[in-house]
């Protein structure tokens, strides 16, 4: 198939007359035989750089080069023989259908190109057993694990051997054993021409990748109030794997941090009191949360975004701050901290972390 490129990518949308630009400028090349994530938040444009190069959405400027096809300039029908011949999509919600079984899911893009009936149905017991849900075959979707049924989906989307695969959150609704196994199938898929583009924020897949294409949206600077949140006890305050953008200062009840583990299990890592803080990581290094916190008790919590947090570190003495109230067995970790300490590795940070540099991809 030869390799993508994309130049000077612009994708713009209206709202409410102003322009929101969803990708800017955006610049790519990724070689064949590649297994690439698109790895950020919701809103930074994933989706929309998959769609443009899937060729279901034109972008505002810009050039996107599949091989030898520029899809950017292609009319309609030529449009409708690309997806067809070229683009295999694996979507985020499976978009399998209801009343049929498995194989027959698989089997649906086949008829469409014109496969007998039985030429059909073998190819995609061939594909459903490579995904192993040989026993699963005569399943309609609604009998289906989220797992199987996204190893469905994969498999309908290789049904016609495409050379590029386009996948759309195909673990966000996984544990990390299921999610593994159809990283497995697509790392296996990645194999001599083809191209899998994997749109994500799941950062457990990333050991998988030949490559990671980081996307961020534009952060507008305000001057909002920091935001201040009423947890009632087992409520969740941000989950494992997410993306978010404040770090979040306890000032009453108490948090507990945890963390799962690859079986499953989940780990107490430490109980957050009054004056102590959570969830730093991602916001400073523009990753995805690596635990879990839910409110132990009725609590009362305030999100900074970094540059506030800033602001807030330098404001306070030795003299107004809590210490530390640590899991029984617990060694000191970097998931809370009292501001004390915060202040101290905040200093160490600088500006590399407040201001980020240019990453690869849009910001």
């Amino acid at each position: 198939m030869g390799d993508l490129r994309i130049k000077d990518l612009v994708v713009e949308y209206s709202n409410g007359g102003e322009p929101n630009r969803v990708i800017d400028g955006l610049n790519l090349e990724v070689a064949s035989g590649s297994l690439v994530i698109l790895l950020g938040p919701s809103g930074c444009g994933k989706t929309t750089l998959l769609s443009c190069i899937g060729g279901i959405l034109s972008p505002t400027s810009g050039r996107v080069q599949v091989g030898d096809t520029d899809v950017t300039t292609l009319d309609r029908r030529r449009l409708t023989t690309y997806r067809r011949r070229t683009v295999g999509i694996v979507f985020q919600s499976f978009n399998l259908v209801a009343s049929l079984s498995a194989v027959e899911n698989v089997a649906v893009p086949l008829w469409a190109a014109g496969w007998s009936r039985r030429a059909a149905r073998e190819r995609a017991k061939e594909l459903l057993a490579r995904a192993g849900l040989q026993d699963r075959m005569t399943h309609r979707p609604g009998d289906l694990s989220g797992g199987e049924r996204e190893r469905v989906a994969v498999a309908r989307a290789i049904a016609l051997d495409p050379p590029l695969i386009l996948a759309d959150e195909p673990t966000a609704h996984l544990d990390y054993a299921r999610a593994e196994g159809v990283l497995r199938l697509l790392r296996e898929l990645a194999s001599g021409e083809r191209i899998v583009v994997v749109a994500t924020h799941d950062t457990r897949i990333l050991p998988f990748a030949d490559r990671v294409v980081r996307l961020m949206p534009d952060v507008q600077l305000t001057d909002s109030e920091p935001e201040t949140l009423h947890l009632a006890s087992g409520s969740v305050l941000f989950e494992q794997g997410s993306m978010g953008d404040l770090i979040y200062v306890v000032t009453d009840g108490e948090l507990e941090v945890m963390r799962e583990s690859g079986d499953g299990t989940g780990e107490l890592v430490k109980v957050a009191s009054p004056g102590e803080y959570v969830g730093e990581l991602g916001p400073l290094f523009r990753m995805a949360r690596s635990a879990t916190v839910r409110a132990r008790t009725d609590a009362v919590v305030t999100g900074y975004t970094v540059e506030q947090f800033r602001v807030l570190l330098e404001t306070y003495t030795e003299g107004t701050l809590a210490r530390s109230k640590m899991a029984p067995g617990q060694g000191n970790t970097n998931h809370n901290h009292s501001l004390l300490d915060g202040a101290t590795q905040m200093s160490r940070f600088g500006e590399e972390v407040a201001a980020p540099g240019p990453t690869e991809g849009t910001r």
